[in-house]
């Protein structure tokens, strides 16, 4: 009995661990990976609600710029075709998902990033920078707020290794459309790190300055306001990368800072304040002189006594009367 428990109890493991490694497989398959392009998206909190916001509003402007999405079926046959034996139809299904999966055909997947607070939505066949500068454009000019919880929306149009030797190496090829002669421009590096420790911040901007000029000695950096902005974010051990417009007039492409009204309000609120204050000590020290002038005016009989004081006067001589 004791040997029977043994093989039970062993079998059952087996079992447990053979499940526990297939889940684990496919949620690596969920994951943000090298060779990936698509939308990192900040949130506050609430992950679940940031991807069902960022559907929303993906789809809306890829339907204005790209056309409504295509929907394929994956193994090519029309909903009118008969029917299949039912384990026939199953083992089809299973391949199919092991050749390409199906939630992969979708223009927009999400994936974890491997970051919290950061969802990853991957994008098949369409311009995820051009794509993410027409939504804050809009929300720019119509100053319309379309979200709750979606923070910063950054293109991810490349992604590597996420060591330094890498990303150089994949910079080297990446940055030339932009900066290699004669194509130049003012440029800042925005770099982020998560839950990565291997990095330094300073070094790594040092070096992709350095490849920047060496593409062309006309590049130029510009902290303030530059034509191009160059997105670092690092996550775990993958590196996405993506060169930008607008970076600053759109708030670090900050959905919720662009919408709003671009009159700064703390600058006009306290402005009537300070002119109250300053009124009213005006006032007081205007009614100082005038008491001092009544004063001298009365003690030297002086035809300079201001008006009211006049009428001031006549109204006392009355009451005297």
């Amino acid at each position: 009995m004791s040997a029977a428990s043994n093989d039970s109890r062993k079998r059952s493991k087996k079992r447990y661990a053979a499940g526990h490694h297939h889940s684990k497989r496919w949620k690596g398959s969920r994951e943000l990976e090298v060779g990936m392009e698509g939308i990192l998206i900040t949130c506050n909190m609430n992950e679940r609600k940031c991807t069902a916001e960022a559907f929303n509003l993906l789809n809306e402007y890829a339907d204005e710029l790209f056309g409504p999405e295509k929907l394929q079926d994956n193994n090519g046959s029309s909903s009118d075709e008969e029917e299949e034996d039912v384990e026939v139809a199953l083992k089809k299904e299973v391949a199919q998902l092991k050749a390409s999966g199906a939630k992969q055909q979708r223009r927009f997947q999400a994936l974890d990033s491997g970051a919290n607070n950061v969802i990853f939505i991957k994008t098949q066949n369409l311009e995820s920078d051009k794509l993410v500068h027409r939504i804050l454009s809009d929300l720019h000019t119509t100053k319309k707020k379309k979200s709750r919880v979606i923070l910063r929306m950054l293109p991810v149009t490349g992604t590597c290794k996420a060591f330094q030797e890498d990303m150089v190496k994949y910079l080297t090829t990446f940055l030339e459309p932009w900066f290699k002669s004669p194509n130049c421009g003012t440029y800042q590096i925005a770099f982020k790190a998560r839950n990565s420790s291997h990095n330094k911040r300073d070094e790594i901007i040092k070096s992709i300055a350095g490849l920047v000029g060496k593409l062309n000695p006309k590049n130029k950096v510009d902290l303030t306001n530059p034509e191009l902005t160059i997105i670092v974010e690092v996550i775990k051990a993958v590196c996405c990368i993506s060169v930008v417009k607008d970076y600053a007039l759109y708030r670090k492409y900050n959905v919720q800072e662009v919408a709003k009204e671009d009159t700064p309000k703390p600058d006009v609120t306290p402005a009537p304040t300070d002119t109250s204050t300053a009124g009213e000590k005006d006032a007081h020290d205007a009614e100082e002189t005038t008491k001092e002038e009544t004063k001298k005016g009365e003690e030297d009989n002086d035809n300079s006594v201001p008006e009211e004081d006049k009428e001031a006067e006549e109204e006392d001589k009355g009451d005297g009367e």
